[in-house]
């Protein structure tokens, strides 16, 4: 069988399964071309049309056997992918990624930087970038929930005179993340703290990056077994007893002007629950800015505008 047959075939399994996808692919084609490909060790941007050279290639016998070994792993574990090759990509970035933390796919990425592969005459249309609202008083930046440390690492190649703070809860996913501090080399610039939200966080930030918990009571009850194999904790907003999945994210702005210097904003993503969190804080002023899929995920807060809604307090940290 060559590549590109083996291509289709896995592709038509896996569409027959009836999986969902979501972590890094978005059909059933895109999720066998990065099994298969993985699989064999070659790039992912392998062309594998029917007429080129390598998708002509014959396959081996134990070739194909591994490929559908991994195929129906992916089909029988209902694992996102990432999980079984033990790899994410975001904004043309590798990341390591395993069950210890949710698989990487924050819409804040796109803000913070542009794929390198995207198509630069169409950045006037796609997503919007932070530097509008950085300036040379951008020191010190903070990625609250962190998880394997994606974001962390972004904005410490984004922008090269920032020093990064990545925090979270679960020693598990700080594991992960100094993984990828270390992938990067970014030992010096950025630091890994434990912390239950505000609880381990001193001192005061020019930008504050969160992706949350934030699913709601209705939507964590409907996920498809996919997004149920990633750490609860990391999704469950929730996890207090609002039905509105905006618990942890109360806590966050009630505390977040203490955290902030003057003139500094926080980027944070709330996913598909803009109704929730603008019911939640009907008085506070946010701008949510354009994204690859409208501009309901990411909202930007000033702090200033904290302040003014009463939303957030200034308090000492």
């Amino acid at each position: 069988m060559t590549l590109h047959a083996l291509l289709a075939a896995a592709a038509e399994r896996l569409q027959a399964a009836h999986l969902f996808y979501g972590h890094g692919t978005q059909s059933a084609h895109d999720e066998a071309a990065w099994l298969v490909l993985w699989r064999l060790g070659l790039p992912l941007d392998t062309d594998v049309s029917a007429h080129s050279e390598a998708g002509q290639r014959g396959l081996t016998a134990d070739e194909e056997a591994a490929v559908w070994a991994l195929i129906e792993e992916r089909i029988q574990t209902r694992k996102p992918a990432a999980y079984l090759t033990r790899e994410a990509w975001l904004q043309g970035v590798p990341f390591y990624v395993d069950e210890r933390a949710i698989v990487p796919r924050s819409f804040i990425a796109e803000l913070i930087a542009q794929d390198p592969d995207s198509d630069p005459d169409a950045e006037a249309d796609g997503p919007e970038s932070l530097d509008p609202w950085l300036g040379p008083h951008t020191q010190r930046v903070l990625d609250l929930c962190t998880g394997n440390g994606s974001l962390a690492v972004l904005a410490a190649m984004a922008w090269p005179d920032v020093q990064v703070d990545a925090s979270d809860i679960s020693p598990d996913a700080l594991a992960v993340a100094r993984i990828n501090v270390e992938r990067h080399g970014l030992q010096d610039r950025i630091q890994l703290l434990q912390s239950d939200g505000w609880q381990g966080i001193a001192g005061r930030y020019d930008l504050i990056l969160c992706n949350p918990p934030y699913v709601s009571r209705a939507a964590m009850q409907s996920l498809p077994a996919e997004y149920l194999a990633e750490p609860a904790l990391a999704l469950d907003g929730g996890a207090q007893g609002a039905d509105d999945g905006m618990d942890f994210v109360r806590h966050l702005l009630a505390q977040a002007p203490a955290h902030m210097n003057e003139g500094s904003v926080l980027v944070l993503e709330i996913g598909n629950e803009r109704a929730h969190f603008e019911r939640a804080f009907p008085r506070l002023e946010a701008y949510w800015p354009e994204t690859s899929v409208g501009t309901d995920p990411v909202l930007l807060i000033t702090r200033e505008a904290l302040l003014r809604s009463g939303t957030g307090a200034e308090v000492q940290p």
